[in-house]
């Protein structure tokens, strides 16, 4: 309540009562009816109705535990925060919103079974996640059978190239990742590149992008070295980059390994620079890594440098309310992998915000979709476009002292 209202409020209250009295006493007499007794109650600032009936469903599923925990944890996270947010504003056109959340573990044969218990058991709406590539890739026949939109936390090119009727995707993907980072490499000077990539799905579609790129960016890949999620140790690999004459190294993978890679790459005394995909813009990658993550360059959505970007970005101010809120809610930093699921949920959630309340409803609502300003881009979507970003979606940032920091 403003204060001009709570001081109105008394004598609002009194000349109601007094024209209440008037009217009373000059009108004839009828039969009595009995009004019900009302509490006069002052209206609170910013309350919303309690939202009723049959809750909308979304089903999450995101690799809370695991190895890709990292992602995972936060998306849930988000989800279960917008939640919270979207219901005590009053759910969506009143009814409320529920957001089914099933950890996959990183593990296709989990993700299988979460999707089909979603889709036949609770028959949600929508699904958001997986948060692995490959978790993703393994669910997506069985979401085109069911036709149940699926809007991937995952950033393969694969998943949507090409199109599937059914599936969408939030990240920023693997290949405008490559391009961004031969950008910066042409920039640099630097034309021999060696790869060290997951056994993976992510991984593994990371270097087909980095294969499949470097002739026409002048780019030679002089190595090629594989690790799996589980390893925990990368010296031989990188020994063998060391005896080539390869002028920097590209990683990619996700969770704790590429950590250990950045801490290898300092042990052996590498001058080469180190680069990292996208699938490490978050804080557990620097706490992993420790000294050793300072000089690393990747690609990043815009979330973790936020507050660096020019005043005009159209997406700063909902990327530092974002932030801002993750932070008080969970009391760590929010991070690009949170954004994917927020871009996920909102892109479902706005959708049925315009009345699109059943499957096909909401699959045709999102494929028309443009302008849409999220965390991890501005999407554009249609039908010959089901991932709706392009590689200026990225930024390039290095550590530097512990901390992102923008690239100009």
């Amino acid at each position: 309540m403003s204060d001009v209202t709570r001081r109105l409020w008394p004598l609002l209250m009194l000349l109601g009562l007094g024209v209440l009295a008037a009217l009373v006493a000059g009108c004839p007499k009828e039969p009595e009816v009995v009004a019900p007794i009302v509490e006069v109650v002052p209206p609170e600032e910013g309350r919303s109705q309690e939202p009723t009936g049959e809750p909308l469903k979304i089903g999450g599923i995101f690799a809370v535990t695991g190895p890709a925990s990292a992602l995972g944890e936060p998306e849930a996270d988000t989800a279960r925060m917008l939640e919270e947010q979207i219901n005590a504003e009053g759910g969506i056109d009143g009814r409320p919103l529920q957001i089914i959340i099933r950890d996959t573990k990183g593990d296709e044969t989990e993700g299988l079974a979460a999707v089909k218990e979603l889709v036949d058991r609770e028959e949600v709406l929508a699904i958001v996640g997986p948060s692995r590539s490959g978790t993703t890739l393994g669910i997506i026949e069985t979401v085109e059978q069911a036709e149940v939109p699926l809007v991937s936390c995952a950033a393969a090119s694969k998943i949507t190239n090409p199109v599937k009727t059914w599936v969408f995707s939030t990240p920023q993907s693997d290949a405008d990742a490559v391009t961004r980072i031969y950008g910066y490499l042409q920039d640099q000077d630097i034309t021999r590149i060696a790869a060290l990539t997951a056994s993976s799905g992510y991984g593994i579609a990371g270097l087909e992008q980095l294969e499949e790129q470097a002739p026409d960016a002048g780019l030679e890949i002089v190595a090629k070295e594989e690790f799996a999620d589980t390893d925990t140790d990368m010296t031989a690999q990188l020994t063998n980059i060391k005896g080539t004459d390869a002028q920097v190294v590209i990683c990619w993978g996700i969770g704790p390994t590429p950590s250990l890679v950045a801490k290898n790459v300092a042990q052996l005394q590498m001058e080469i620079p180190l680069i990292m995909s996208h699938g490490v813009a978050n804080a557990r990658f620097i706490e992993g890594a420790g000294d050793a993550a300072n000089g690393v360059i990747l690609p990043a959505g815009r979330l973790i440098v936020a507050a660096q970007l020019p005043d005009d970005d159209p997406q700063k101010a909902l990327l530092l309310d974002y932030a801002k809120q993750y932070e008080d809610a969970f009391g760590k930093p929010a991070d690009t992998f949170g954004g994917h699921a927020w871009d996920a949920v909102m892109l479902v959630v706005e959708a049925m915000r315009a009345g699109a309340t059943d499957r096909a409803a909401i699959r045709d609502y999102i494929e028309q979709t443009e302008g849409f300003a999220g965390i991890g881009g501005v999407f554009n979507f249609s039908a010959d476009a089901h991932y709706g970003l392009n590689p200026e979606a990225f930024v390039m940032v290095e550590i530097v002292d512990g901390a992102w920091t923008l690239i100009e």
